[in-house]
């Protein structure tokens, strides 16, 4: 029996379906374990999360379970024991379930028993549920090993306690939204308290399509104290000491990561969902319509610090409505970025559909013009392969403030999730921050006066977004309540203090959008309800809680 330990946690990125490289990459960061007896590995590290309904596909699930035996037969040279999350099939059903090995050896399989099927996750869709797991016995010690959703529920680790568990080491594949550190950290706290063991929360880091993970792994002692806060948006390997004493397990080491704050956070969720979108599809970089507003000032910043500025290029696409001071705060924007910038007036265009269509006047006449500059920005991806990058936000998309196969057109939306009053925030903040790591300058990355001008989209003479929309700071209020909260117009107007039929006009204006949102592309999640993976509404619909 031994009385201490060197365990090291992995926090990695991964890159789903890549079973042979996610295998490399563990075998990689294991040999930089030395003096480790135990590293560990981040949820379903071999697959990549969420997996989704790859896992229903056969040859898939037969492959992972051969990198299985692949990262199992490793250990056999000597080294640190390993255990990784990975997809276990017996019996017809597929499990999510994490393996322990050591020379050359499988010690113990655990299935995960709560499988999450609310909001982003839908696991029991394609896994079976595994039963209450028993704690693993390895060198005189009884590890505990829940799997992510295990100990959000309270039966997991109180039957792991009662069958004698002396350590808790938690895979995680939980990915990142506003304020989850504390809710992560207050409920691992209430679960050691609950069983009087300390416990060991490892998550990844890295995009996968919509979502973002934040890492910010951590350990708790069972005094409830936290000795480890491992870095966010990092890879990272950390060695950590843990000793046996009279009053059981504890982890020794000590040593701290400052967590970024807000809204350090959300620009890093947009930052790394970003590249790793891009560069996992195998683009060169991407292309947007640079404005001069602050939509795209923001997305062309996000991309030029994920990127490089050699990777983004800012197109404006002028049109008789556009102001002097839109091309000249796009063109400065672009030079404080250092990115290529080009300018390509639609007029011509503009009075080709004209002559066309017969003068069309209104909303139609607007589109066009939206929808011109989709098209050139289109045939320039189509020719330079730069992936299309859309700059609407959250509150244009929650009311419909913007034009199918226009501006909403494209491959990727980094501000997706975000409200305009966030967007401020961030264009605020980044102006004055530059967190490590990132590619972009040192200062500021636009103009103050992008910042400080009434947002207007600028497709008819004065326009304004507050002639369409109520004031941001108002609408963002009312649509917080409406989708976060999931309010009805009658406690969201007594929640936020607006006018009611204000909140029902909005209301309907949401709902009417379905159809849109539906077509948009995906977007890094921020919040608790995003559109697409949270909050999936009906598109025909006649349920109106304002009626």
């Amino acid at each position: 029996m031994t009385d201490r330990l060197t365990i090291a946690f992995a926090q990695l990125n991964q890159r789903v379906g890549d079973l042979a490289g996610n295998a490399q990459a563990m075998l990689e960061w294991r040999a930089k374990a030395q003096g480790a007896d135990l590293v560990v590995f981040p949820e379903l590290q071999l697959t990549g999360y969420p997996p989704e309904d790859l896992v229903l596909k056969r040859e898939f699930v037969r492959r992972t379970m051969e990198q299985s035996e692949r990262l199992v037969d490793s250990t056999a040279g000597g080294g640190p024991a390993i255990l990784f999350g990975s997809i276990h099939h017996e019996d017809g059903l597929d499990y999510n379930a994490v393996l322990l090995a050591e020379e050359g050896k499988l010690v113990a399989r655990r299935l995960k028993h709560e499988l999450p099927n609310y909001g982003t996750f839908d696991e029991k869709r394609v896994f079976a549920h595994g039963p209450l797991p028993d704690p693993v016995e390895w060198r005189g010690v009884k590890l505990g090993v829940p799997i992510c959703e295990d100990i959000w529920q309270e039966a997991v680790l109180a039957h792991l306690a009662k069958a004698g568990a002396e350590i808790l080491l938690v895979p995680n594949g939980s990915p990142y939204e506003l304020y989850k550190d504390d809710l992560r950290q207050r409920m691992v706290i209430q679960r050691v308290i609950e069983t009087g063991l300390p416990l060991a929360y490892l998550n990844r880091v890295g995009g996968q399509d919509e979502l973002v993970f934040d890492g910010s792994s951590f350990i708790v002692n069972d005094d409830g104290e936290i000795p480890v806060q491992m870095p966010d948006w990092q890879e990272a390997l950390w060695l950590t000491e843990w000793e046996r004493n009279a009053n059981g397990w504890h982890c020794a080491t000590t040593r701290h990561h400052k967590l970024s704050p807000f809204p350090e956070d959300i620009y890093m969720a947009m930052v790394v969902g970003l590249r790793d979108y891009v560069t996992r599809n195998d683009f060169p970089g991407v292309i947007l319509g640079l404005s001069g507003g602050i939509d795209s000032a923001l997305s062309a910043a996000v991309a030029v610090d994920a990127l490089g500025a050699d990777k983004v290029w800012g197109v404006m696409m002028p049109s008789k409505y556009t102001s002097d001071e839109s091309l000249e705060d796009a063109a400065e924007n672009a030079r404080m970025l250092r990115c290529r910038h080009d300018v390509i007036p639609i007029v011509p265009g503009v009075q080709a559909l004209d002559e066309m269509l017969g003068d069309p006047q209104g909303l139609t006449a607007e589109n066009i013009q939206s929808r011109l500059r989709m098209v050139t920005l289109m045939a320039l991806s189509n020719t330079h392969r730069q992936m299309l990058l859309t700059t609407g936000n959250k509150s244009e998309m929650s009311v419909g403030y913007a034009t199918l196969y226009g501006d909403m057109a494209g491959g990727y939306s980094v501000l997706k999730d975000a409200y305009k009053t966030t967007v401020f925030a961030l264009s605020r903040w980044r102006n004055g921050n530059k967190p490590v790591g990132l590619l972009g300058p040192d200062g500021p990355v636009m103009p103050q006066r992008i910042i400080d001008k009434p947002p207007s989209a600028e497709l008819r003479p004065g326009q304004k977004d507050e002639d369409s929309l109520p004031p941001y700071d108002v609408l963002d209020r009312v649509l917080e309540a409406l989708v976060e909260k999931e309010l009805s117009v009658a406690e969201a107007a007594e929640a936020t203090g607006a006018d009611p039929a204000l909140v029902a006009d909005i209301e309907r204006k949401l709902l009417r959008a379905e159809y849109k949102r539906r077509q948009a592309p995906p977007g890094v999640k921020i919040g608790t309800r995003n559109f697409g993976r949270d909050r999936r509404y009906p598109i025909t619909n006649a349920f109106h809680t304002g009626n």
